[in-house]
């Protein structure tokens, strides 16, 4: 051995201290990764309730625009559409109109959340046309 290597001795690490930087990277990484998935979980039931609740709206425009439906088919084809999706979509109001020319149904209501406490209100509408004999 020379003197320079009695001046400066290489530290040696211990066997406990092998794996303690990838324990303070999974500490630090670990958190930021699961909010990544509750995140991207929660965008997924948002979009999921409002897929639900275009395809109740559609459903119910379509009932109350034909050629002798009225709001009450609109809301009976709404509702029905609505227990076959489940929990896509909770707390529902369906609001259904019909005029001489258009039908519109509005679908109104809350995806669910991974989050708790956490509120995703959702909001669709549809139109069609009355149909009219010919």
């Amino acid at each position: 051995m020379t003197l320079r290597h009695h001046l400066h001795p290489r530290p040696r690490r211990g066997r406990g201290e092998r794996g303690a930087a990838g324990s303070v990277q999974l500490v630090i990484i670990m958190p930021l990764l699961m909010g990544l998935f509750l995140a991207a979980m929660q965008a997924a039931m948002y979009y999921y309730g409002r897929s639900a609740a275009i395809s109740i709206a559609q459903t119910g425009a379509a009932a109350a625009a034909a050629e002798h439906g009225t709001p009450a088919d609109c809301r009976a084809a709404a509702a029905t559409l609505q227990e076959a999706v489940g929990d896509a979509i909770t707390e529902v109001q369906i609001t259904c109109t019909r005029t001489a020319t258009r039908a519109s149904a509005t679908v109104s209501g809350q995806a669910l959340s991974v989050f708790p406490g956490w509120r995703s209100p959702v909001v669709q509408q549809a139109e069609a046309p009355v149909e009219r004999p010919t």
